[in-house]
């Protein structure tokens, strides 16, 4: 954009909540830019078999759901732009989008950055970084053929990227800090039945080791409080996620986790800013709820363009 352009409707983010967003916004008729620093998919490009959305029942590959999302929106009419946003700011009766690419204006904007990795913040996680510390199985798993690896988190990713990792690994050890698996059963029993993957209960990551290389980890019983040694090539980290919400703190309150307060419309406390997907407090993080987010954000899109009220009421509380 080397020049400040006006759009209908800007969209941040080209996950599963933008992408949605950005097809019902062109099939309403609306002019509809998404921006997006990465690539279609958002985190889920790193995921080999999602298996929980609609209309692939034998599952569905983040790296091919992504691009097949975006085709469709842009046969509709969306626009996309590869930038990186800066900030957002009331322009007149527009919103001002300054991204990394220069700035558009749009008289609507639907906040779909998503969210990234948490760290786990233990010694040896930022410097071994690249050297067997990862958040993406499909990415690195092939490099630890017949070694062990383990894992670090209490999601459905987690499991799930254990058990794309368990097709390379030698051997997986889920290292889970509860006393019990709290994610989607399925996925549980699919683990738990693997021969190659081991979980760990109530263990805690405290230190991850080694020189140039991951070698090991430090474990801590969360109920004894005893540490172990365990030898690994590599430690997946899959520790909850962190909003992409940081251009925005100075416009809007957020929860404690940096997460976007909405009404069921997806409106926030600003006329005319949406946000939908996981960046939402209480968000059910999944992929098929961040889509119904992304189509639920650009119809109420639409009604505002065309009466101008914004009944915001906040759902949820502080």
């Amino acid at each position: 954009m080397a020049k400040t352009s006006e759009y209908d409707v800007a969209i941040i983010g080209a996950g599963v909540a933008g992408l949605s967003a950005a097809l019902f916004a062109a099939r309403l008729g609306h002019s509809t830019l998404v921006i997006e620093r990465f690539a279609p998919g958002g985190h889920l490009v790193n995921i080999e078999s999602i298996e929980d959305f609609p209309g692939f029942p034998n599952g569905v590959a983040g790296y091919e759901l992504g691009p097949f999302m975006q085709e469709q929106a842009a046969n509709q009419g969306a626009q996309f732009q590869m930038a990186e946003v800066q900030s957002l700011k009331a322009s007149d009766s527009y919103w001002q989008v300054n991204t990394s690419a220069g700035a558009c204006r749009a008289k609507t904007v639907i906040v779909a950055s998503g969210s990234e990795p948490k760290d786990l913040g233990v010694p040896g996680e930022d410097r071994l970084r690249g050297q067997g510390v990862s958040n993406c199985a499909s990415c690195d798993g092939p490099l630890y053929s017949e070694r062990a690896v383990g894992v670090v988190g209490g999601t459905n990713y987690m499991l799930q990227e254990a058990l794309t990792l368990a097709k390379y690994a030698g051997k997986v050890i889920i290292f889970h800090r509860e006393a019990a698996g709290t994610a989607q059963q399925m996925l549980w029993r699919r683990v738990l039945e693997d021969p190659k993957i081991e979980v760990r209960y109530s263990a805690s990551v405290d230190e991850i080791l080694g020189e140039d290389a991951v070698s090991g980890v430090i474990v801590r019983d969360a109920v004894t409080g005893e540490k172990s040694q365990v030898e690994l090539a590599g430690i997946f980290i899959y520790a909850g996620s962190k909003p992409n919400t940081e251009f925005l703190e100075s416009l809007l309150r957020l929860d404690q986790d940096g997460r976007m307060f909405t009404d069921a419309y997806m409106r926030t406390e600003l006329p005319g800013v949406f946000a939908a997907g996981d960046l939402r407090t209480d968000s059910a993080g999944l992929a098929i709820t961040s889509s119904g987010d992304g189509a639920t954000a650009a119809l109420a899109a639409h009604r505002y363009l065309e009466d101008g009220l914004w009944p915001f009421v906040r759902q949820n509380k502080e």
